[in-house]
């Protein structure tokens, strides 16, 4: 069983509520988002849309990745490694750009953090209930975000009337990883992952992964155009916006911020990393660092 989410609005309880260090780094400070390896890019993508002003530290942990099936403890170690290294570059907040770590480690290095620290669970989770007409949710992801029940948790913590069916999709990672995005094998895949959620007649279903975004025109087509479908990227932007004005802490996007204002870094891969980002990324991404993240 996943971990018991808090009884308390999670926007609210990530969010420090002393005085803490993200007000001394100042709204020049870059925002520091992580991911287990592409996926969190769709999160950058975003917050580049809602938030122009933001400056960026973004890592991928491309030499360990996928994390979907892995231990609790695994994702855990390796979230505090990631955290502590984006704390080198003085982010004010960090955004968790990926389900499994999400569901595995954001309570406990929010509880270890002195700036806002957010996962990309809870406003897609609220997104699909303010969006279902029949009640009935389907949420895609990797093993251990549906082994985890993180999303159902939620879910029915906001409206326990709905049911929740989960489908563990493990192939969507390393498809995207592997830039099939649109393969005759992909869209076979697909379709099995798939069937299920559409014979329980689902009419919203989530993508829980920050992967999926990518497979966005595929997964609509065999859902069909009556399911609705919630992108947890494009709703975390949103919160991240809503959080850094309610803190004070939002770049007044005046040019005043860093010289660089966007840095991506990798465990491993960094040019394969630059190609790809720069494929899904307004901008090119013409430099990507190699991180020993085991340092951290």
């Amino acid at each position: 069983m996943g971990q018991d989410f808090p009884e308390q609005d999670p926007v609210k309880l990530y969010v420090p509520k002393r005085r803490h260090r993200a007000m001394d780094l100042g709204t020049y400070a870059p925002v520091g988002v992580f991911d287990s390896g592409i996926g969190g890019l769709t999160v950058v993508r975003e917050i580049m849309g809602q938030i122009p002003g933001e400056s960026i530290v973004y890592f991928g942990d491309t030499a360990r990745l996928p994390y979907g099936a892995k231990s609790r403890e695994t994702v855990l170690r390796f979230s505090r490694q990631i955290v502590r290294f984006l704390r080198t570059n003085d982010v004010k907040a960090i955004v968790i750009a990926c389900n499994t770590a999400s569901s595995y480690a954001l309570e406990t290095i929010a509880r270890e953090s002195d700036i806002p620290v957010i996962g990309v669970i809870y406003a897609g989770a609220l997104t699909a209930v303010r969006a279902t007409r029949s009640g009935r949710v389907g949420v895609i992801g990797t093993r251990g975000t549906v082994s985890s029940d993180i999303y159902r948790k939620v879910i029915n913590s906001i409206d326990p009337e709905i049911r929740v069916i989960q489908k563990a999709c493990p192939l969507f990672v390393p498809l995207v990883e592997e830039g099939l995005l649109h393969d005759t094998v992909t869209d076979e895949i697909a379709s099995r992952y798939l069937q299920e959620l559409k014979e329980k007649h689902v009419d919203t279903l989530v993508l829980g992964c920050t992967h999926y975004p990518l497979l966005v025109s595929t997964i609509q087509r065999i859902m069909g155009d009556e399911v609705t479908l919630v992108n947890p990227a494009y709703e975390t932007a949103v919160e991240l916006r809503e959080i850094l004005g309610k803190e004070g802490l939002l770049n007044p996007g005046d040019g005043k911020g860093p010289d660089r204002k966007y840095r991506f870094c990798v465990s491993d891969l960094a040019e394969s990393f630059s190609d790809f980002a720069s494929s899904i990324l307004p901008n090119e991404v013409k430099y990507t660092e190699k991180i020993d993240i085991e340092e951290y």
